[in-house]
This record gives structure tokens, C-alpha cells and sequence, in this order.
């Protein structure tokens, strides 16, 4: 069974849930040298890797207009500094704060997010089970 499964529980049956939007932990490796973190697709969230980007350098602390995905699903990941995702299913609202390295948010396809208070010098890794498609 996948680390994903056994320790977070998804919806199935109504996935564009906020209750699916979930924090992850990820393996940390930790020694005196510096610590490593690593993230593999389908193990440690349901989903493969099939593009990624990084945000930085943001100004004022937020990227206009926020966005869903019809069919990708993503994970959010502040590698360095910080950020807020708020989330949004239509009915219901979260606020997460990212700040950790070893930790990503992952966000089912059909769930509203925006990207807010980033954090000074902040970088923010972001996976998608898609590629670029403008139209999703």
C-alpha cells in the first residue's frame, strides 16, 4: 500500500472536497551535514509527476488571480520561506500556510486556490499531474 493511502484518507467519491486538500509530510533525512527531503509521485501523493514549475521573486507578497484545474491535480511545496494557500470548493474556505520544506499541500483537480502573503526571498515548487494546458 502507498504512504499517500495509508496516512491521508482521500474522498473518492466527491473529490473537488477542500477536505481533500490536504497538508503532506514528507521523508526528512536529517544530519549534521544539512538535511534531505525527497517526494516521489504516486507514493507519497496519488499522483504522477508530469510537469513542475517554481515561483519567486513575487512583489507585494501575492500572484494575481487565483486558479482550479478541471482535471490536474497539483502539489505545493515552499522550499525556501513562506506562503498561504487559501482554498475554495464553492462552498467551503481554507487557509493553509506552508513553511516547511518537507511539507506540500496537495490540491485535487476542481478545487479554487490563490497563493498569498509570500514570504521575502520565498521559493515555491509546484507539481502537477498534467502538463501545461490552457484550456484546463
Amino acid at each position: 500500500m502507498h504512504y499517500f493511502t495509508e496516512k491521508h484518507p482521500i474522498n473518492f467519491e466527491n473529490m473537488n472536497v477542500i477536505q481533500n486538500c490536504i497538508i503532506i509530510e514528507l521523508p526528512k533525512i536529517q544530519d549534521p551535514r544539512g538535511n534531505l527531503s525527497f517526494i516521489e509521485g504516486k507514493n507519497h501523493f496519488p499522483f504522477e509527476i508530469n510537469s513542475a514549475y517554481w515561483i519567486y521573486d513575487v512583489r507585494n507578497g501575492k500572484i494575481p488571480g487565483g486558479h482550479a484545474f478541471k482535471q490536474q491535480n497539483e502539489m505545493i511545496i515552499a522550499l525556501s520561506g513562506s506562503l498561504d494557500v487559501v482554498v475554495d470548493d464553492g462552498t467551503n474556505r481554507k487557509i493553509y500556510s506552508l513553511n516547511r520544506s518537507y511539507y506540500g499541500l496537495y490540491i485535487p483537480s476542481g478545487i479554487w486556490y490563490q497563493m498569498e502573503n509570500f514570504s521575502t526571498n520565498s521559493l515555491i515548487l509546484v507539481l502537477s499531474s498534467g502538463l501545461y494546458f490552457e484550456k484546463d
